[in-house]
């Protein structure tokens, strides 16, 4: 058995969202503890890492969600750069979403927000785009991060510099609740071990696996595939964002193209000549010369999906246990906003306004009303 002392935080999931809620709890003094079943399953090693609020075309509260995260994430990837040594690639490289006609254009949810693009302007922005295309959005404020070969990387080892511990392997088999409160997890270890560990707090970040620990949680999977190809490099400068399939450049030519949505796949593993089918022919609708370019890697993964397409934060109806989970299509997008409001609300510091709304908006009493 395993005893957590005052002051101390269990993070349930070790994926990006876990990390960098452990983080920021390290970063401010506290003792954590992560358990992962498999890190590697993450949906932070799954996703593109577009930060793209604009592009995305999000409303309402989760439009602001997104613009007040965007404002956070350089310094907090300024501090986990610092304390890792990894350079995590985040870049302001722009987002450019292609429409057949003007009236989709203006029909699109953040257009104000972004510079209009004739055909012509297009085909400067991105040299060899289909001419299907003629009309286009500019999201100059919208970026990237590198997350599945530096973010997630840098987090680890800046979460192990901070004195985090890692118990991977571990899979919550229930969570042990006395009186309205968490007590500690039921684990089973990667050695076959049944044990209990304690906790004073818990943090539930399980990701798309989230229902499976705490039943009253109503997220649900939605597989994505994905694969890269190798272009020239600096052959794209700005990521293309299509209806259905994202073409997003790394600085070495390495194009991460995705995603399929399969809401019916639950959690059945690999990839599918279907979905590998559909990022071809998103690759050819969007820029057709690199259909050609070598194929590196196909790789797929889990969004943890909410009903309501919104994530859930905040206090659960248990006492210590707190949720961060939900994040759908945006995780990498919305981490530096979760740590931070999750951090000051075990903390209980002060909330602003727009804060406390967050809460409101996208807590677990919305589905249990």
């Amino acid at each position: 058995m395993t005893t957590q002392t005052k002051n101390s935080i269990l993070i349930i999931g070790g994926g990006l969202l876990g990390l960098t809620i452990a983080y920021e709890f390290a970063r401010n003094d506290f003792k954590v503890s992560v358990l992962s079943k498999n890190r590697s399953d993450s949906a932070g090693f799954v996703a593109a890492g577009m930060l793209a609020t604009h592009a995305e075309g999000l409303e309402n509260e989760l439009l602001k969600f997104g613009q007040q995260s965007q404002s956070l994430i350089p310094e907090w990837i300024n501090n986990i750069e610092k304390d890792s040594g990894i350079n995590c690639g985040l870049k302001k490289c722009g987002i450019v979403v292609p429409f057949r006609n003007i009236e989709d254009l203006e029909k699109f949810p953040t257009f104000q927000y972004g510079r209009y693009l004739n055909q012509k302007d297009l085909q400067i922005e991105i040299n060899g785009i289909n001419s299907i295309w003629k009309h286009g959005l500019l999201f100059e404020q919208d970026g990237q991060i590198d997350n599945r070969r530096r973010l997630m990387r840098a987090l680890e080892r800046a979460c192990s510099l901070r004195g985090v511990k890692f118990q991977e392997g571990s899979e919550v088999q229930d969570l042990k609740i006395e009186k309205n409160k968490i007590t500690g997890v039921k684990v089973l270890c990667a050695t076959g071990e049944l044990k209990k560990i304690n906790c004073e707090k818990a943090i539930l970040c399980g990701g798309a696996w989230s229902k499976k620990i705490f039943n009253r949680i109503p997220v649900f999977p939605v597989k994505g595939q994905m694969l890269s190809i190798q272009g020239p490099t600096n052959v794209l400068k700005r990521i293309i964002f299509g209806p259905k399939t994202y073409l997003v450049p790394r600085d070495d030519g390495l194009i991460v193209v995705g995603a399929t949505v399969e809401k019916d796949s639950k959690f059945s593993k690999g990839n599918t000549p279907n979905g590998i089918n559909q990022l071809q022919e998103g690759i050819r609708s969007l820029l057709p010369e690199a259909i050609n370019w070598p194929q590196m890697e196909h790789w797929w993964g889990f969004r943890p999906c909410t009903p309501d397409l919104k994530p859930i934060l905040g206090k659960s109806n248990i006492e210590n246990l707190f949720l961060a989970t939900g994040h759908y299509r945006n995780g990498v997008l919305f981490s530096a906003i979760t740590s931070d409001l999750i951090v000051k609300l075990v903390q209980n510091k002060t909330l602003e306004e727009i804060e406390k709304n967050f809460l409101e908006k996208f807590s677990l009493d919305r589905f249990e009303i």
